[in-house]
């Protein structure tokens, strides 16, 4: 028998190997209720939750030291010399894999970005052609970026911006595409580092989601209860979600953290294609190809080399405003309880 606190001591790197229940989007495969009542705070942020953020924020600091090490320098090399080619060809490959989403959406017909998202307009399957298209060309590369903050804007007007909030990542490719396009900075953040951002924020509020809604997911369990690993429902979730968390937060600090995480999170929504299928496959298409785009980015600049006391400072500052924003902007939007 293994001890419960070594169960938990595992329990963040088991769910790495069992996400593919968490990395498949809930709202695509089960029913739920985005203005429903989300879990009280007072029961998130139990016991098991301060468990697993403990864990989380040791695996952090521990990456976050072990990168200043000449081990850290030696996995910097590999992963160098491994993704090349990947780093070489950035543009072209996420240029193929939006132009891959955009044709397929119009191609399975009546959704806006994701499949949850339905719609019945015409314009919207002209405008997805439109995106793909412009995506042949450097120059056109704006447009498509353009086409895709409408569909965005079609998407909130229909749903709601809370319901939109689970996809900042879209307007991040979009300003790739964009600024790619025009070879121009944002106020000298670099294209990649905007949607970089972009998706460190999209699974960041999407973790919150687990904690809040985990009865969302349970259908899953019921069809594949190996995922679990043993633990509960409940308990998975609380993990998978803190899994999510700091991998997310992980996108938007020090070079090998977040190609680390980056390379984590794509195994993750890999297998989830697996598990789940074409629908999966496509939804979640330019989240893997912005992934190993963040794997195989090697830029390194001073402000980067943050002390790695900082990490677990950080992470729960951002934990505390994620929590703060996804509760308060519901009970303001949907009037709902905060506890």
């Amino acid at each position: 028998m293994i001890p419960p606190f070594a169960r938990l001591l595992l329990a963040l790197p088991l769910s790495m190997l069992g996400a593919r229940s968490a990395e498949a989007h809930v709202k695509w495969f089960c029913a739920y209720d985005v203005a429903g009542q989300p879990r009280g705070l007072e029961n998130v942020l139990c016991q098991d939750f301060e468990l697993l953020l403990g864990i989380a924020l040791f695996w952090l600091l521990f990456g976050c030291f072990v990168e200043r090490t000449f081990i850290g320098a030696a996995m910097t090399r590999s992963l160098d010399a491994a993704t090349r080619q990947i780093r070489l060809n950035t543009e072209v490959m996420i240029r193929a894999v939006v132009g891959f989403f955009l044709v397929s959406i119009w191609a399975v017909g009546g959704i806006i970005l994701t499949p949850e998202l339905k719609t019945t307009s015409v314009v919207v399957p002209a405008i997805q052609l439109v995106a793909a298209a412009a995506l042949v060309s450097r120059r056109t590369m704006p447009l498509t970026g353009l086409c895709i903050v409408v569909l965005f804007a079609i998407a909130v007007h229909d749903y709601g911006a809370f319901h939109l909030a689970d996809y900042p990542i879209f307007l991040g490719v979009a300003a790739y595409l964009i600024l790619t396009g025009l070879q121009k900075d944002l106020f000298g953040i670099a294209p990649i580092d905007v949607v970089r951002y972009a998706t460190g924020i999209t699974l960041m509020w999407a973790s919150i989601e687990k904690w809040a809604y985990p009865e969302w997911s349970f259908p899953i369990f019921i069809e594949h209860p190996a995922l679990t690993f043993g633990f509960s429902s409940e308990f998975y979730m609380r993990a998978a979600g803190m899994v999510e968390f700091v991998l997310a937060f992980a996108l938007v600090w020090t070079p090998l953290v977040r190609r680390i995480g980056a390379i984590i999170l794509a195994g993750m929504f890999i297998s989830a294609c697996f598990e789940f299928g074409k629908i999966d496959t496509i939804g979640h298409s330019a989240i893997i190809a912005v992934l190993f785009a963040i794997m195989a980015d090697n830029r390194t600049v001073p402000d980067e080399k943050r002390h790695p006391l900082l990490a677990p400072l950080g992470m729960s500052a951002a934990l505390a405003a994620t929590l703060a924003v996804y509760y308060v902007g519901h009970a303001m939007i949907f009037n709902t309880a905060v506890l």
